[in-house]
């Protein structure tokens, strides 16, 4: 039964190494539903934070809108978790390049996050000052569920579509590891019972 233990805490100790130390790349994605009575559009979300290299990437892909896009942008912090809203964080008047004009579209830029042009001014100013704080923040209010991304219409100037950031689970791989692990240590355990 000691070596099972050993071996279990060596796994552990190795898994823990293995980690970064800081979390790196944050996953969030979510369904674009319609924010307004008569909004019609809907489409997906994938928003990838490294909070190492303080990047962060959004990808999106949209149809079905009753008006054609004029901006796009994430909003933080609302006061509870999933619901109501908040002021834009991100660039205003809406992310570079987003496809303005159209009904259905889709959407994938990196944004160096170090740049307080990526940024709404008054984010940065509610948030510390720098574009450092307000990374951190959106990034806090992202994980809180307090962030979402939202598609603005010419018919739904307020916002047609928009979702919550929903953090995306441990990719598989370490899941698979910690399995592994498990596995290792249960056929040493089973090898020192007989």
């Amino acid at each position: 039964m000691h070596s099972f233990r050993i071996a279990a805490v060596a796994g552990l100790l190795t898994f823990a190494a293995a980690l970064p130390a800081s979390a790196a790349v944050l996953q969030f994605g979510g369904t674009l539903v319609p924010e307004t009575v008569g909004a019609t559009g809907t489409g997906s979300i994938l928003v990838t934070f490294n909070d190492v290299a303080d990047t962060m990437r959004v990808q999106t892909t949209f149809s079905g809108l009753s008006g054609i896009t004029t901006v796009a942008h994430i909003h933080c912090c609302t006061a509870v978790p999933g619901a109501g809203t908040a002021g834009v964080a991100t660039s205003v008047p809406t992310f570079p390049g987003f496809p303005v004009d159209v009904s259905a579209g889709s959407y994938d830029n990196f944004f160096d996050m170090t740049l307080s042009s990526n940024y709404r001014p008054a984010f940065i100013t509610a948030n510390g000052g720098t574009a450092a704080s307000a990374f951190d923040a959106l990034l806090a209010g992202a994980i809180a569920g307090k962030a979402y991304l939202n598609i603005h219409s010419d018919k739904f100037p307020a916002g047609e579509i928009r979702a919550f950031l929903t953090p995306i689970p441990v990719p598989a791989s370490a899941l698979l590891f910690g399995a592994g692990l498990l596995g290792m240590a249960a056929a040493l355990r089973r090898r020192r019972a007989h």
